[in-house]
């Protein structure tokens, strides 16, 4: 007679065979695969002359009257040129646009800089970055429209940042006159941070204009 029994050893052995042959994958969530890549140099873009520009032109005061009341009272000059909504343990940062003489240059370095008399005492009132290197975030923390937490993470807010400079230097500060800059005049809308570090304030600039040789 044929044996109908199971045989039991040996279905257990193929099924471990089978189990130690397969490795089991985790599964991706259907989002990851779908999620948008973040490009910050893009955003900027898409932003700068519709939104960026116009922001700074409506929001600035002249240099000497916000940098005036910036010293004396930092939340009076917030909130007329600066941002509102920024982070409460942040400092202030301000819209300001100037006009000067440049008396003092500094092109040896890539974070460029010259040095601008606004009042015309013939010293230096503030410093405007010319680049290709810009330091800081000013032209980011200067705008209301812009919060951290919109952004994923501190990388990518810091990217972000890193991005409005890097847009000012390319459609800008990179056509900018480099050589003779003592006395000619300059033109700046930007933005610039309170209690920098440096011994001028440091203006970004989101506009800027060099006048002809003297």
């Amino acid at each position: 007679m044929l044996n109908t029994k199971p045989n039991w050893p040996i279905l257990a052995v193929m099924a471990g065979i089978s189990l130690t042959a397969c490795k089991i994958l985790p599964t991706k969530s259907a989002d990851a695969g779908n999620a948008p890549a973040f490009k910050p140099d893009k955003m900027v873009e898409e932003i700068w002359a519709a939104k960026v520009v116009p922001y700074l032109q409506q929001k600035a005061g002249p240099f000497p009257e916000v940098h005036t009341l910036a010293t004396t009272d930092a939340a009076a000059a917030g909130a007329k040129y600066g941002n509102p909504n920024k982070q409460a343990n942040s400092p202030w940062t301000f819209a300001v646009h100037l006009e000067g003489k440049i008396v003092a240059a500094n092109t040896q370095s890539r974070a460029a800089t010259v040095d601008v008399d606004v009042d015309g005492d013939g010293k230096a009132d503030a410093r405007v970055q010319i680049g290709p290197a810009v330091r800081g975030t000013a032209l980011r923390d200067s705008l209301d429209f812009i919060q951290f937490n919109d952004f994923t993470n501190q990388i990518d807010f810091a990217q972000f940042g890193k991005a409005f400079n890097a847009y000012a230097d390319k459609t800008v500060l990179s056509k900018l006159p480099r050589d003779a800059l003592e006395g000619r005049s300059a033109k700046v809308l930007g933005a610039y941070t309170l209690g920098s570090g440096q011994d001028l304030p440091l203006v970004t600039p989101a506009e800027a204009e060099i006048g002809p040789k003297p």
